[in-house]
């Protein structure tokens, strides 16, 4: 054989290993599984979102010691997305394109789920929410799902709430962005077909920390109640300064006040407000479970249905024999989860929402939140 002769045939070897060194990878040789987390890990809503990655790092350690999925263990890639629309689409492109991950849990915040759902969905990677609500989600793709509700079940149930308790005239004032705008427009068209009367409506920058003059205008309105939709250090300085301005309208948030720094924060100055948040079918042991992860009793609702996200994943891979996005995104639409810590049952409908919601309404008092019985 001529030099040329080898030289050729050792070239189509190498490309031979090659290629299959990279079938062998694609096909899933490794021992792992590969899933995705995003969420806020830095910044305003940390708590929630280092709260959840606890609850997933918990259920990731379950499944796995219970022998795996298809035989092989799951790995979780956590990356941060500080909550934002462009932060989320970088985190998501590199779990999707760097770390080859079958599927993605998260976000936590509408906006940053918005942001990272085209990519996802062009990438056809199943991104499964924990804990992002706003309506518009629903229509993301056909590889977005959720297993937290959307905002339309929890701006109607806040909306009954306040006008069975005679609070007929509100005042509105909403975070300008996609979580915001949503529970704006799903609050103003829930209550007002309710009967109830809008008397103000306002808005802040999603890192406005002087809500003063709002704060004023509303005093000079008298409302019944003020329905403020922020987050954690939002709402901890607005409670502040309406304390000071003696604001004594009732002040009624959303799941985003479900955050404890909130009221270890306020203390007794947070008393009296109230606010909407989705249910949870928690177990002792796994608030057991949480306490011991954060070294505190912190537990954040959207940490259940994160726990219960990898629960879910797991559960269709296992039914579609199949680690493949394609697979486990049409398993998910075949969902019937039951016995987790979130939703008692969680099914999907078209849209990848779940086809049902329970929420609860929690009050302040002695500086603790607490569910209102009914």
């Amino acid at each position: 054989m001529t030099k040329i002769g080898k030289t050729v045939v050792w070239l189509v070897v190498i490309i031979l290993v090659v290629w299959g060194i990279s079938s062998l990878s694609k096909s899933g040789s490794s021992d792992t599984i590969k899933v995705g987390f995003v969420g806020p890990l830095t910044g305003d809503l940390a708590n929630i979102g280092e709260n959840a990655q606890a609850a997933v790092a918990i259920s990731v350690d379950e499944v796995n010691k219970a022998g795996g999925v298809l035989g092989k263990k799951l790995e979780v890639v956590y990356e941060d997305d500080v909550c934002t629309g462009a932060s989320g689409a970088n985190a998501i492109s590199k779990l999707i394109n760097s770390d080859k991950v079958v599927a993605v849990l998260g976000s936590v915040c509408s906006g940053a789920t918005l942001g990272e759902a085209p990519i996802a969905e062009a990438a056809k990677t199943v991104e499964l929410s924990y804990c992002a609500t706003n309506p518009t989600i629903s229509q993301a793709g056909d590889y977005i799902f959720r297993d937290v509700p959307s905002d339309l079940f929890q701006a109607k149930y806040a909306a009954e709430y306040l006008m069975k308790n005679n609070k007929t005239k509100i005042a509105l004032l909403t975070i300008k962005n996609d979580w915001g705008d949503g529970l704006n427009k799903a609050f103003t068209d829930s209550f007002t077909k309710a009967g109830g009367k809008i008397i103000m409506t306002d808005s802040f920058d999603a890192d406005a920390k002087d809500l003063r003059t709002q704060l004023a205008k509303i005093k000079a309105k008298n409302p019944d109640a003020v329905y403020l939709a922020s987050y954690t250090d939002t709402a901890i300085a607005a409670l502040k300064q309406a304390h000071d301005l003696g604001i004594k309208s009732t002040f009624f948030g959303s799941d985003a006040w479900d955050d404890t720094k909130i009221w270890n924060e306020l203390g007794t100055l947070g008393d009296g407000a109230m606010f909407t948040v989705v249910g949870t079918n928690s177990s002792e042991a796994f608030k057991t479970a949480m306490k011991e992860k954060l070294g505190k009793d912190d537990l954040v609702y959207c940490s259940n249905y994160a726990y219960d996200a990898v629960k879910i994943l797991a559960d269709a891979m296992t039914r579609a024999n199949s680690s493949d996005s394609t697979a486990i995104k049409n398993a998910l639409y075949q969902t019937n989860f039951t016995g987790g810590v979130s939703a008692k049952e969680i099914k999907f409908d078209s849209n990848g929402d779940p086809t049902s919601s329970a929420y609860i309404v929690k009050a302040v008092k002695n500086g603790k939140a607490a569910e209102v019985t009914q």
